[in-house]
């Protein structure tokens, strides 16, 4: 199943980022850029000297917008090009900021409508703490190998406190120090074996639960007839073994047609 692109999240901290153009449209994408950390450059030339590796081009005028999108992209840049996904090396997606938690819409330049629609209702779903949350967990890194040395025993019970109902469901309000008091008092999620029965090759119709047993397993059985888009809602780090391979321990799910 190929993507139309690969969303990435670039680290833009301090570093030249040109944006060329006048009006809304321009200034939308300045504002974006400030917001990402970045020195906002409105001549070509003097960002390509400082090293800029991201141009957006906000011309109305389209000899301008044509000839700057080539020079940027012959010096090496990537363009994006307002409202022109044919002239665009990237797009924009909308967001939801719970930062550090950040969570991207994108739909490949097709519709920014209805990405912020979609944008909107996640936002709406998420607990304004999320962000809190993730920096608990980043702090208490150290913690957790302590309390569970081995990898995988280590991200089952993550797995389980961030499941729906779990200690640490991250789609309802945590208490400060509730990272903490988890791993003081955690227990590992359970291993076991699974099997689903693929009623169709459309990803939609996976019941909750086998959608949340892909999220999990850490490893699948996969015959030759299972759909791509099924396994793509898998983890992306889930051993994939072959029927009568030997199996790992841990969350194991065989998919059958």
């Amino acid at each position: 199943m190929t993507l139309p692109a690969l969303p990435l999240f670039h680290r833009l901290a301090g570093q030249p980022v040109v944006v060329l153009g006048l009006g809304e449209a321009a200034t939308a994408k300045r504002r974006l850029v400030e917001r990402a950390g970045a020195l906002v450059i409105d001549d070509l030339a003097l960002g390509i000297d400082q090293g800029a590796r991201i141009a957006f081009v906000a011309h109305d005028d389209e000899t301008a917008l044509q000839a700057d999108a080539l020079r940027a992209r012959c010096a090496g840049l990537l363009v994006n090009v307002v409202d022109r996904p044919d002239l665009c090396d990237f797009t924009t997606p909308s967001l939801v900021d719970r930062a550090p938690v950040l969570i991207a819409v994108g739909t490949a330049g097709a519709s920014a409508g209805l990405a912020k629609a979609l944008r909107l209702r996640i936002d709406a779903l998420l607990p304004q703490g999320l962000g809190a949350l993730a920096e608990a967990l980043y702090a208490a890194r150290a913690a957790l190998r302590a309390r569970w040395p081995d990898a995988a025993l280590r991200r089952r019970g993550l797995d389980a406190a961030l499941a729906p109902g779990g200690t640490l469901d991250p789609m309802r309000e945590q208490a400060d120090d509730a990272v903490a008091r988890w791993i003081d008092g955690a227990a590992p999620n359970a291993t076991g074996r699974h099997v689903i029965h693929l009623t169709s090759a459309d990803p939609e119709d996976l019941t909750l639960r086998h959608a949340r047993l892909l999220g999990h397993a850490d490893a699948l059985i996969i015959g030759a007839d299972v759909p791509p888009a099924i396994l793509a809602r898998a983890r992306a780090d889930a051993l994939r073994l072959a029927p009568g391979d030997p199996e790992p321990d841990g969350i194991v799910v065989e998919l059958r047609i």
